[in-house]
């Protein structure tokens, strides 16, 4: 399984040989110096972990210092790690490098990222709940409509429809097809949009 981090750079629309437009997402993707990596025989699972992002080294702890320095890698400000399929882990070492050149362009991908938060919403932006009637008096227009549960069992129900925090939650943004891929610039274009805001931090893995 193909996986990288990068750093959401915004939005554009490219033009394709054929002419047509396509909407696409820049990621400045890798380069992601393998950390770690977790074998069934001693972990119970297999996966690797990436680090991206370079810092100074007075904005990390000493543990995490020592344990990227232990990789051979420079001080990183993002660690995140890719379960693998069976056997996987045998091809990887650490202090390799993933870059964007291992993915393909057309290859289908998706993207996991905190959305952008909304803050405390109504019922009807937060659930696309509809409103009531402006006119004749009526006060009830935004107003979520009763939840009351009779005398039995008398309490509102956990995890009804409510208002609430909107946004600000792990989303993840399956099908997205790579565009097209600048490995000099450490470039990925993917057709659409991906979840969270301009400089977010989001993982990419192969769609599969």
């Amino acid at each position: 399984m193909a996986a990288i981090l990068a750093k959401k750079l915004g939005m554009t629309q490219l033009f394709l040989e054929d002419g047509n437009v396509a909407r696409v997402t820049v990621l400045e993707a890798g380069p992601c110096p393998i950390t770690g990596v977790r074998t069934r025989e001693r972990d119970g699972y297999e996966a690797v972990q990436l680090a991206f992002g370079q810092t100074r080294e007075k904005r990390l702890s000493r543990p995490e210092l020592g344990h990227l320095k232990k990789a051979g890698a420079p001080p990183m400000r993002h660690l995140a790690e890719f379960r693998l399929a069976e056997g996987e882990a045998a091809e990887l070492k650490v202090g390799q490098t993933v870059s964007v050149q291992d993915f393909q362009q057309g290859a289908k991908v998706k993207v996991s990222g905190i959305s952008k938060g909304k803050g405390f919403q109504g019922t009807v932006k937060r659930h696309g709940f509809n409103r009531g009637p402006k006119t004749h008096g009526s006060h009830n227009i935004k107003a979520p409509g009763s939840i009351g549960a009779s005398a039995f069992p008398a309490r509102v129900f956990k995890g009804l429809r409510a208002a609430g925090q909107m946004g600000n939650v792990r989303v993840t943004q399956r099908g997205l097809t790579i565009v097209a891929v600048d490995a000099g610039k450490n470039l990925m274009l993917l057709r659409g949009s991906v979840p969270g805001p301009k400089g977010g931090i989001v993982e990419v893995r192969s769609d599969g």
